[in-house]
C-alpha cells in the first residue's frame, strides 16, 4: 500500500521540534511514552535547530538575546564567537539524541482537521497520522511580515526582509534603510553601519531602551501583558516588544555615533529610496525590514480557532474552542523561557486531556516529574 495513504495512530503530535517541541517531546518521555508508537514529532526543518539554524552568520552565540537550555541538559562551554545557528543546532542535534526523540524531518504539516469521530486528522508530506491531541510549536519564521507602503514597488533598489538577511558584507559602500523597533533592527544597524556608506533607521513608534538587569520579576509583568491579549483573542505582541530593548555596551557606543538616531515611519516609498509628507526624503539603495513575524498557523485553519479580534483564545497553552489543541511558542510563551516551561504545561494538560477518554493510555496518564 502507498504510505501516503496509510493512517498511523498516536496519543500525540507534535509539529515542531524547535525550543518548546523539544521540551514537549521530553515531557512526554518523562512520562513514559514511546516516540512512534504514544507521539510523534513532526519537523519542516531540513535539520535540528528550529529557526536558530536560518539565523545570519554574523549572529554569533555571544550576541543571542537569550537562550534558556532545554529541560534535563544544560547547554555549556558554547563558543561566544561561534555562530549562533552553529552552537545551537549542535545543541538540539544531541538532544534528540540524549533523549532519543526520534524526530522525523523534513515533514511539512499541510492540514489538521477534525474526523468526526473526537480525533485529530494530521495530513502531511510524509501521510497521515490520526492523534488524539496535538501540540502546536511551528513558530513564526516561516511567516515573515512585510508591511505594505504606497510606491514599493516601485523602489530600484533591493528590498529584503530579516528572513533573507545574508549578514553585513552584502550592503558594504551602500545606502541603507533599515525599518523595524526590535532587536533584529539594532542588531543589523550595528553590522551594517560599519561597512554602509550611510544607514537610517525607521520605527513606527519611538524605541524603548532598558537599562539594568532583567530579572523574573520584570519578565512576569512582560509575559502578563502578553498572555492578556491570548486570552482576549486577540492577536499576541511579541514579549520583547513590551520588554524594551537591552542596552549593551555596543550599543551606547552606536547610540553615541548616531547610528540609533531612529525617524519615525515614512509614508511612502520612491524609485530611489523613501519620502514623509512634510517633504522629507532619504536615498536608498536597500531597504531592510525587520519588521517581525506572524504564528505559521495556516495549517490549523480547517479547525476555525481564531476569535472575531483575529487571535486564538487561550487558556494557558490550551485553545478555548478545541481543548485538544495546544499552542506553544505563541503570545506568553514565544521566547525561549517561556517556550520551555510552555512545552511542560502543555504536557500536563494533554495528559489530562487524555487521561479522561475513554481507554486512555496509563503510559500518557503518567505523572510528568
Amino acid at each position: 500500500m502507498n504510505d501516503m495513504a496509510v493512517v498511523r495512530t498516536v496519543d500525540v503530535v507534535v509539529v515542531g521540534a524547535g525550543q518548546a517541541g523539544l521540551s514537549a517531546a521530553y515531557h512526554l518521555r518523562r512520562a513514559g511514552c514511546e516516540p512512534d508508537r504514544d507521539f510523534v514529532v513532526l519537523d519542516h526543518a531540513p535539520r535540528p535547530g528550529g529557526a536558530w539554524q536560518h539565523r545570519w552568520p554574523t549572529l554569533t552565540y555571544g550576541k543571542v538575546h537569550g537562550m534558556h537550555a532545554l529541560p534535563g541538559m544544560p547547554l555549556t562551554g558554547a563558543d561566544d564567537a561561534r555562530p549562533s545557528s552553529e552552537v545551537i543546532g549542535g545543541y538540539f542535534a544531541a538532544y534528540e539524541a540524549e533523549f532519543d526523540l526520534r524526530v522525523r524531518r523534513p515533514v511539512t504539516v499541510r492540514a489538521v482537521r477534525d474526523d468526526g469521530a473526537g480525533r485529530l486528522l494530521v495530513e502531511t508530506s510524509e501521510g497521515v497520522w490520526s492523534a488524539r491531541a496535538l501540540i502546536n510549536v511551528t513558530g513564526t519564521w516561516d511567516r515573515p511580515f512585510l508591511p505594505r507602503y504606497p510606491g514599493q514597488e516601485l523602489f530600484r533598489g533591493r528590498q529584503l526582509h530579516t528572513a533573507r538577511y545574508p549578514g553585513p558584507e552584502a550592503f558594504t559602500g551602500l545606502r541603507v534603510v533599515v525599518v523595524g523597533g526590535g532587536t533584529s533592527a539594532v542588531q543589523h544597524l550595528l553590522e551594517i553601519a560599519e561597512v554602509a556608506s550611510a544607514t537610517t533607521w525607521v520605527t513606527r513608534r519611538p524605541p524603548l531602551f532598558r537599562e539594568g538587569p532583567f530579572d523574573e520579576t520584570r519578565g512576569r509583568e512582560a509575559v502578563a501583558l502578553v498572555e492578556e491579549r491570548v486570552r482576549r483573542g486577540l492577536p499576541p505582541r511579541s514579549v520583547v516588544s513590551v520588554t524594551g530593548l537591552p542596552m549593551t555596551a555596543a550599543m551606547e557606543r552606536a547610540r553615541e555615533a548616531g547610528v540609533l538616531d531612529r525617524l519615525p515611519m515614512f509614508d511612502r516609498v520612491t524609485p530611489d529610496g523613501v519620502a514623509w509628507a512634510d517633504g522629507r526624503t532619504v536615498s536608498a539603495d536597500v531597504i531592510l525590514w525587520a519588521t517581525g513575524f506572524r504564528a505559521a498557523l495556516d495549517h490549523l485553519a480547517p479547525l476555525r480557532l481564531r476569535e472575531p479580534g483575529g487571535g486564538i483564545r487561550l487558556d494557558g497553552t490550551r485553545v478555548v474552542r478545541d481543548p485538544r489543541i495546544h499552542l506553544v511558542g505563541y503570545g506568553p510563551s514565544a521566547s525561549t523561557i517561556g517556550a520551555g516551561r510552555a512545552g511542560r504545561s502543555a504536557v500536563r494538560e494533554v495528559r489530562e486531556l487524555l487521561a479522561g477518554a475513554d481507554g486512555v493510555s496509563a503510559r500518557v496518564a503518567a505523572p510528568v516529574g
